[in-house]
Order: C-alpha cells, then structure tokens, then sequence
C-alpha cells in the first residue's frame, strides 16, 4: 500500500482494495471501513518499504518454502518480534518434520498470535522447546498455560512455610461447627434393672427342667 513516498503492508485480504489511513507524527493506522487492520511505525526515509510478517500468514502457510528469505520475516527479525526462541523451535521442527513441514508448523504457530499476546507465544515456544513438542498444538497449550498462571492470584505470604491445610469431610466440618452439648448423659440404670430380671427368670427355668 503506498503512502507518500513509501509503502506499507496490509493484510493479505485487502491487497487491491481502498483503505482508509490516518498519519501521525511517529506512526500511521490502516482502517478498512471503521475497524483498524493495520499499525505501522512511520517512516522517515523515502522510498522504503515496510512490512508486517503477520499479514503475509495465510500465503505463508500454503507456500512454507518462501518464508526463509522473506523480507517480511527479515524485518520481524530486526524489530525483535521474531526471536532467538523462534529460530530455535523452528531448527528442531524441521530436523524432525522436514524442512517443509517444519517450516508450515512455525508458520502455524505464528498464526497464535492472533488470539494470544507475543509474549505468551514466545513463552509456549521456549517451554516446547524444552520439552521437544515440535507442534503448534504443544506450544498453544504451553502458551494457555503461561497465560493462566499470570491470572492466578499470587500465594498468601502469611501461609508460606506452614503446612497444607488438611482436607475435612461435610460430615466432620458440620460437627466442628455444632454448638457444644450441654445436657446430662441419659441414664441406664432401667436396663440394668431389665437385665437383672431376665437372669433371675431364666435361672429359675433352668431348675425346673432339672426335676
């Protein structure tokens, strides 16, 4: 998409179509209608170009063998969104799957950062990597996890060095929790009169089937 004397990638879908673009002193938004589709750092040399990775995925993804010498992976690079831990899943995948296949795995993992933020990526990459889960299924749910353990709330320091709390039972918990009984202890002295009626009774049976 040309701007002034430059030029500036827009999503593979919108190649050929009117967009909208707002310039600022340091960067320049892409709309299409009224949803923006596209941030640029702007730029200050003329005849440059300026490209986002992520917009070329789709192409990518179904052509994995011009991603190598991509310009627009060249400048992920340069921009720092395309790290060291990339370079090195990305190394391990093509050993195990093939250059091809391995290359259409980054390329899917690439594809996470439309629902997950970079450093979460990034992460599930690394963790991946060291487990050697060469897949982009591996590195979404490493990803899911080291999303989810930034939401969990952080250990209480009162509780820290104290032993786990022990689990109770319903039943257990509603007894601790009982007022304390405070009525007398019922008295047996009725079947200890009982009992002592029956022993005389049945030793005097005994003695008639003596005779």
């Amino acid at each position: 998409m040309p701007v002034r004397t430059n030029r500036y990638s827009v999503p593979i879908r919108l190649i050929g179509k009117r967009v909208r673009v707002i310039l600022h002193a340091s960067h320049l938004v892409v709309y299409d209608q009224n949803v923006e589709v596209a941030r640029h750092e702007r730029l200050i040399a003329k005849g440059v170009v300026r490209l986002e990775l992520d917009h070329y995925l789709e192409v990518l993804v179904r052509k994995p063998g011009a991603f190598p010498g991509s310009t627009a992976l060249e400048q992920a690079r340069s921009a720092g969104k395309f790290t060291p831990v990339h370079d090195a899943w990305w190394t391990q995948a093509m050993k195990i799957h093939g250059e091809r296949d391995g290359t259409r795995a980054l390329i899917e993992v690439l594809l996470l950062g439309r629902h997950m933020t970079h450093e979460h990526v990034v992460a599930g990459l690394a963790a991946a990597l060291r487990a050697g889960a060469l897949t982009a299924d591996a590195v979404a749910l490493e990803a899911r996890k080291a999303a989810q353990a930034e939401t969990e709330p952080a250990p209480d320091v009162r509780t820290l060095g104290q032993p786990p709390a022990t689990v109770t039972s319903l039943h257990e918990w509603r007894l601790a929790h009982l007022p304390p009984d405070t009525r007398p202890l019922p008295s047996v002295s009725h079947y200890d009169q009982l009992l002592r009626r029956r022993r005389t009774s049945g030793s005097g049976h005994r003695e008639g089937e003596a005779q």
